[in-house]
């Protein structure tokens, strides 16, 4: 969705609050392919900061379903999005220093593209179902959190490998 940025960029004062329905139904990067659960409309308070520049605040809340990292099991990622940017108009003298090409396509603001960025630079860096979840078993696969398994899970320290081989070596028989 493009929203119309060229009345609050061109005159001097204007404040504007405009919503948009985020039409994102998956959040795609390298991480992996997140199903939207939830959506609220992104809202947006634009404010001219001067001749052809302007400060856009945005809000949206967005639910994400994810795999936790540990166990495998699903798992809801909530965020709430709270941002700043600010825009200059195409022609601004600023324009090559705030960069704002990936959003902006002449004074149109790119919705979509805005709420990509924002999702990205707020995910989480590991997604956990609960704080103290304890995975899987590496023997078995079994998840930790409904039980345990039994599965012999010592591995010896390697460092001490070498002073076993000589405990075994010199043993009497």
């Amino acid at each position: 969705m493009l929203l119309n940025l060229s009345d609050v960029l061109t005159t001097e004062g204007k404040v504007e609050q405009k919503e948009a329905e985020i039409e994102m139904s998956c959040f795609k990067s390298k991480m992996g392919d997140f199903r939207v659960i939830k959506k609220s409309s992104a809202v947006f308070t634009l404010t001219n900061m001067g001749q052809g520049k302007a400060i856009l605040n945005g809000k949206a809340n967005l639910s994400f379903q994810a795999i936790c990292d540990r166990c495998l099991e699903d798992v809801e990622v909530p965020m709430e999005l709270r941002f700043e940017r600010i825009f200059v108009a195409p022609d601004h003298e600023e324009a090559e220093e705030i960069d704002t090409s990936a959003f902006m396509e002449g004074y149109q603001l790119d919705v979509e593209m805005l709420m990509y960025h924002e999702i990205l630079e707020n995910w989480p860096v590991k997604i956990l179902c609960k704080e103290d979840c304890k995975g899987v078993c590496p023997v078995c696969g079994k998840n930790l959190n409904q039980g345990e398994c039994g599965c012999d899970r010592f591995v010896p320290d390697p460092r001490m490998a070498v002073i076993k081989d000589i405990f075994e070596r010199n043993k009497e028989v």
